[in-house]
């Protein structure tokens, strides 16, 4: 058994992560950053679950960007194909299931 303090995780470089397992296909992350990721579009589901801090999630819906605001215990389902960009306000510690080796 593996236990970990979430709060006091810090990585060394923005969007460092702690592999945590793998589970079948995906991969289950402890990331930490203080700076923003970039737009991107996954290949396939991924789960983000803000654990400690808030990020912005920007996302394009029929061409229009729009923004929510993810603290501790919200959860964001993003499907293969949609387009997103994740900034931290100002730091966070997110828990992130994907597809192994996902963008």
């Amino acid at each position: 058994m593996r236990f970990i303090d979430a709060g006091g995780f810090t990585a060394d470089r923005p969007w460092g992560a702690l592999d945590l397992t793998e589970i079948d296909s995906a991969t289950v992350r402890l990331h930490w950053t203080d700076q923003p990721y970039i737009w991107h579009v996954n290949d396939g589901p991924e789960v983000f679950v803000v654990l400690d801090g808030a990020v912005d999630m920007h996302y394009r819906q029929d061409g229009e960007e729009r923004v929510e605001r993810l603290t501790p215990g919200r959860i964001c389902h993003a499907e293969a194909g949609d387009e997103h960009v994740a900034r931290p306000a100002p730091e966070a510690r997110i828990l992130v299931v994907e597809r192994k080796g996902s963008v």
